[in-house]
């Protein structure tokens, strides 16, 4: 099990991506969090074994339709164990 912070720039709020990433998260059975930034990034929080890691940074480098993704920034963490999947509404 490996835990990675993810930080997407670009057209990433207001785009369902949030609601996508839970939705690609839970189909691949990541574990983690996701929620917007004030600065206009989406934040993710990601726990998973490596390979299914791998490909759902590939989905976040792509992002939901209508958004725009001009960069993933990656930084490995301390696994967390969570649960489930959930999308943060409230804004840090």
């Amino acid at each position: 099990m490996k835990h990675i912070n993810i930080k997407i720039t670009g057209k990433v709020q207001g785009v369902f991506f949030r609601a996508s990433t839970k939705a690609v998260a839970d189909q691949m059975g990541v574990k983690g969090l996701v929620k917007n930034e004030r600065d206009g990034s989406v934040y993710i929080e990601a726990e998973a074994v490596q390979p299914i890691l791998a490909m759902f940074l590939e989905w976040c480098n792509e992002g939901p339709d209508k958004s725009t993704v001009e960069n993933v920034e990656v930084k490995e963490g301390e696994v967390k164990n969570y649960r489930n999947f959930e999308v943060v509404k409230k804004i840090s």
